[in-house]
């Protein structure tokens, strides 16, 4: 198939080059340049602005965004609504937000210009192991692209599949991350449980190889979590700081609408704000109430 990437940086980047050893022709589009030189190099085509690559495309045509939730995701949709045809379609592989996908695809509706939602996982390792889709949208039209899913997945036939309607892709991905969050937490509360017995100076990263066979707990996080312990077992120069890209706030927001409860869910994106209050207020309140009420000693900074 023909394709236009727009978004090349470490997602969209390697699915090009993933797509491009698939033997499809791939144009692609970002305003940094050296991700522009990086697919050219590759053998990929490239443009220089979004007009231009929808000029590359032969109809009907079919464009892929792997870019940031919100305003830029946003504002592209606007403009592709502006330069494509009825007929084509727009991939939107990002980490969208689900509402705002289906109301990307009512926009486009009268347009006669279709949208697929993609939820896409793998980070990094994706360009040799293949992503994990979740895709929604119309059926014959994500069976019109069947081509570029059996590519980026890594088997033909596993690892992706066509969940529902359009906006269904997005909410699996975001319930996806919501469960990694969890996951995460654990396998990260367990290891500093095992890292602060120090009278028995485990091996961690000997303790997450054992556990990587034959073990009920293996995963691919925990072979990670061996690759990371690995190369930094005390975790030497790493900022307690963990970021979360949005998917958990909103899966948690979901559960609450649905009335359903997620306490390790929530509880994980609790513990990843918690990280980056390095001078909390909260902390420094419950040392002064246990003061005033029992007298105990305030640790001073």
């Amino acid at each position: 198939m023909e394709l236009g990437m727009i978004g090349l940086g470490r997602m969209g980047g390697n699915m090009a080059r993933r797509l491009l050893r698939g033997g499809h022709t791939v144009v692609g589009f970002d305003p940094d340049a050296g991700a522009r030189k990086a697919l050219a190099d590759a053998g990929g085509g490239v443009a220089d602005s979004l007009p231009a690559l929808v000029a590359a495309l032969p109809a009907p045509r079919a464009v892929w965004l792997m870019l940031p939730a919100g305003r830029i995701t946003d504002d592209t949709v606007d403009a592709l609504a502006g330069l494509l045809a009825p007929g084509d379609v727009i991939i939107d592989g990002g980490n969208s937000h689900y509402q705002d996908t289906l109301r990307h695809a009512q926009a486009l509706a009268g347009q006669r210009i279709d949208y697929v939602d993609c939820g896409t996982s793998g980070g990094v390792w994706g360009l040799a192991e293949g992503y994990s889709l979740m895709i929604g949208g119309d059926a014959a039209v994500v069976a019109r692209l069947r081509p570029l899913f059996a590519t980026l997945a890594p088997a033909a036939d596993a690892g992706w599949g066509h969940v529902g309607p359009v906006g269904s892709g997005h909410f699996v991905k975001m319930v996806h991350n919501g469960i990694e969050y969890g996951l995460m937490q654990a396998y990260a509360e367990g290891f500093s449980i095992l890292q602060h017995k120090r009278e028995f100076a485990l091996d961690l990263h000997q303790v997450a190889q054992i556990w990587r066979q034959g073990s009920v707990v293996r995963s691919w996080l925990l072979d990670l979590t061996a690759e990371a312990l690995g190369k930094n077992p005390t975790l030497d120069g790493i900022a307690p700081w963990v970021a979360d890209s949005g998917e958990g706030r909103w899966t948690v927001a979901e559960a609450i609408d649905l009335d359903v409860p997620a306490p390790v869910i929530a509880l994980s994106l609790m513990a990843r704000l918690r990280s980056r209050d390095s001078a909390s207020f909260a902390d420094r309140l419950l040392a002064a109430m246990r003061n005033e009420f029992g007298g105990h000693a305030i640790k001073p900074e």
